[in-house]
């Protein structure tokens, strides 16, 4: 254990959610049941976790300080688990540590939002224009990193991988103002293309689609907030009535004028499931919120997040608007190996709003979109699971067949565990569960890095 702070009071500061006070590192941890041999690599999750005190008054529920967890699996055995805090400037100087070496870009460098593996190196990324902080294989944080000298401004906290290419395409804004940024960083490493994209007002973007033939962009009433900035907000944004609702369109390969924009109704997405081409139609699944940041601007929960799709018909320039399944669900995965390309099953958590489930829940849902047949994987009272991960059975296996991975929290003990589900058998018991030391605070996103993959 090498760091202890201690905290006030804030919002998402009770039973799962809150944060922990120090980082620790812990090997040959218990295994219940069979961990499969083919599990052979580290299930990484990122989230906000508050370092120093909190104020409830003023503290946005997405601004905690970012930090990562780790549990290494091989041969059937859980090595380590291990968490620390991303080395933001922020962090750095609360720990009394050196400043993270690298360039700077932006207002913001706190990287809690997400991860991602490419050319051979593991990123911690951010909203609103921060560069993304390289990890090392023990969580270290190494240096910021702009893709050796290759990204003209910011990066985005949920950038596409494609599967066919190799490349990772992403969607980055940046705080306050009125134009994105379309960036192709190729498969070593470097970015190939920065296409500005320009938008009404300076909308947040937090995610976009990829398909084999568009970038979808998602330009809605979430947009950059003077006020809030100025009254010292780290994620200045909220609601804006008047800002309306769009898709872009962006062929690949396509310049800013090439962007077709088509009005649907007001909402915000923070988590796209998954978007392809079906002949002259351009399908686009979403976990949609009617509405957030507005009546609470520090939390996203004053509407039911569930699953819609929309489908643009290029003919005619319409968008039908579907609703799929309208339980309250987020955080939804899908195999990786279909991303942009026709699928079949998604999975999402299940959520309780009105007990203050934002970022976990009590059960696990997986939509067969083919039949419109959904399983529920139930954890059982006091229990609550973050985002899964699916790790495919082999390179050749059928979409969504092998393990999903959820860390859970258990309110009896305090404690998370990690449980690996069969997909053959979601509904089932887990086929093994790794006990932690610790609780792993409720967080965003989850990310498997094979100890194979490049």
């Amino acid at each position: 254990m090498t760091t202890r702070r201690t905290h006030g009071t804030s919002h998402l500061l009770t039973g799962g959610y809150r944060p922990v006070t120090e980082e620790v590192t812990e090997y040959g941890l218990p295994v219940l049941g069979q961990l499969p041999a083919g599990l052979d690599g580290t299930l990484l999750r990122i989230g906000a976790n508050p370092l120093g005190p909190s104020d409830p008054a003023t503290d946005h529920a997405f601004a905690g300080d970012a930090m990562v967890h780790g549990l290494r699996l091989r041969g059937g055995r859980a090595e380590w688990y291990r968490n620390r805090w991303v080395r933001t400037d922020r962090v750095t100087h609360a720990l009394g540590e050196l400043p993270t070496p690298g360039p700077q870009s932006g207002l913001c460098d706190n990287t809690n939002a997400g991860l991602v593996r490419h050319a051979g190196r593991t990123l911690a990324l951010g909203d609103g224009g921060a560069l993304p902080f390289q990890l090392g294989d023990q969580l270290e944080t190494l240096a910021r990193y702009d893709f050796n000298g290759t990204l003209p401004a910011g990066f985005a906290a949920h950038p596409v991988a494609d599967p066919l290419t190799g490349e990772l395409h992403a969607v980055a804004h940046r705080f306050g103002r009125p134009q994105l940024s379309y960036l192709t960083v190729d498969s070593d490493g470097h970015v190939s293309r920065a296409e500005p994209i320009t938008v009404k007002g300076a909308p947040m973007v937090h995610a976009f689609s990829l398909t084999d033939r568009h970038a979808v962009i998602y330009d809605l009433p979430v947009t950059f907030d003077p006020r809030a900035a100025a009254a010292g907000s780290r994620v200045p944004y909220t609601w804006d009535e008047g800002h309306g609702a769009r898709l872009g369109l962006l062929p690949r390969g396509g310049r800013d004028a090439d962007v077709r924009w088509l009005e649907i109704d007001p909402c915000f997405v923070f988590h796209p499931v998954n978007a392809y081409e079906q002949g002259d139609r351009t399908v686009i699944d979403v976990i949609r919120h009617e509405r957030v940041f507005d009546r609470d601007p520090l939390h996203p929960t004053e509407s039911t997040p569930a699953l819609w799709r929309w489908t643009v018909d290029h003919r005619h320039g319409t968008v039908l608007e579907r609703r799929l399944d309208g339980r309250a669900q987020e955080f939804p995965r899908i195999d990786d190996r279909y991303a942009g390309s026709p699928y079949r099953y998604a999975v999402t958590v299940g959520l309780r709003p009105d007990r203050g489930g934002a970022l976990a829940g009590p059960e696990l849902l997986r939509h067969d979109l083919l039949t419109g047949h959904t399983e529920v994987h139930r954890l059982g009272a006091g229990r609550e699971a973050g985002e899964a991960v699916l790790v495919p059975r082999g390179a050749h296996a059928p979409e969504g067949d092998g393990w999903l991975l959820s860390l859970v929290h258990d309110t009896v003990t305090d404690r998370s565990e990690l449980i690996v589900l069969d997909s053959a058998h979601f509904t089932g018991p887990p086929v093994a569960v790794v006990p932690l030391p610790v609780r792993v605070p409720h967080g965003f996103h989850a990310q498997w890095v094979a100890n194979s993959q490049p």
